[in-house]
C-alpha cells in the first residue's frame, strides 16, 4: 500500500516540478546577442581605396602629408540620425616626405609609439541622406588623439549608389590647443591647427530611408 502511494506521489510530483522549473527559467535574464535593427544602414570603409591627407602652414611654406586608415564602420539609423561605430587611423603611418621632420613629429608631437591610433567615434549624423545621389551632412562624434577625447563635427559630402558609397570631408584639428607639443622653433612658426582632408570609399548595407 505504501509503495503504491509512493508511486502515485512521484507521478504527481514530476510534472509539477517540471512546470515550476520552466517558469523559473523563462523569468531569468537572457544573454543572447543583440539584434541589429533592420532599419539601420551600415557604411563599411574600404581602407585600400580611402585616404587621409593633412596640411600644416608654417612661416616659410605649407607642409603636406598623409595617414593610413586601419579600418572603419559607421552604423546609422536614418530615422533618428543616431550613429555608432568607429574609424581608426594608424598614427604611426603619418608622413610628410621628410625623414627628419617625420621623426620629430612621431617622437615629440604625436608620440605614436605610445598612442598608436587616432580614433573617431561618431554618435549622430545631422542632415538627410538620399538613397541615390549626393548628400551634405554633418557627422558629430568624439575624436581620440594622443590619449584624449575631443568633440568634433565633420562636414561630409556623401554619394550613395546601390551597394557602395563615397565621402569627402575637410576639417581642422587645433592640435596645439588640445595639448600636443608645439613643433615651432625660433625661426619657423607653425599654425596651431592642422587641416585634414578625407577621401573615403566603401560598401553599403541596409535601406537608406528616413
Amino acid at each position: 500500500m505504501n509503495l503504491r502511494r509512493s508511486r502515485l506521489a512521484a507521478i504527481f510530483y514530476f510534472p509539477v516540478v517540471l512546470v515550476i522549473t520552466l517558469l523559473v527559467l523563462s523569468a531569468l535574464p537572457q544573454h543572447a546577442a543583440p539584434k541589429v535593427p533592420a532599419s539601420d544602414v551600415v557604411f563599411s570603409l574600404d581602407v585600400a581605396h580611402s585616404k587621409v591627407t593633412w596640411s600644416l602652414g608654417t612661416t616659410f611654406h605649407t607642409v603636406h602629408g598623409s595617414f593610413a586608415l586601419k579600418k572603419g564602420t559607421l552604423r546609422l539609423d536614418p530615422a533618428t540620425g543616431k550613429a555608432s561605430g568607429e574609424i581608426i587611423v594608424d598614427a604611426a603611418s603619418g608622413k610628410s616626405g621628410n625623414d627628419s621632420r617625420d621623426k620629430k613629429m612621431h617622437k615629440e608631437v604625436l608620440e605614436s609609439g605610445r598612442y598608436a591610433e587616432v580614433v573617431f567615434r561618431p554618435d549622430r549624423v545631422e542632415g538627410k541622406i538620399t538613397p541615390q545621389g549626393t548628400s551634405t551632412v554633418q557627422v558629430h562624434g568624439i575624436l581620440v588623439v594622443h590619449g584624449s577625447e575631443h568633440e568634433l563635427t565633420v562636414p561630409v559630402q556623401a554619394e550613395l549608389a546601390a551597394d557602395h558609397w563615397t565621402g569627402n570631408g575637410k576639417f581642422s584639428v587645433p592640435f596645439i590647443d588640445w595639448g600636443l607639443k608645439n613643433p615651432s622653433n625660433f625661426f619657423n612658426k607653425v599654425n596651431h591647427e592642422v587641416e585634414i582632408e578625407l577621401e573615403l570609399k566603401g560598401s553599403l548595407q541596409g535601406p537608406v530611408t528616413p
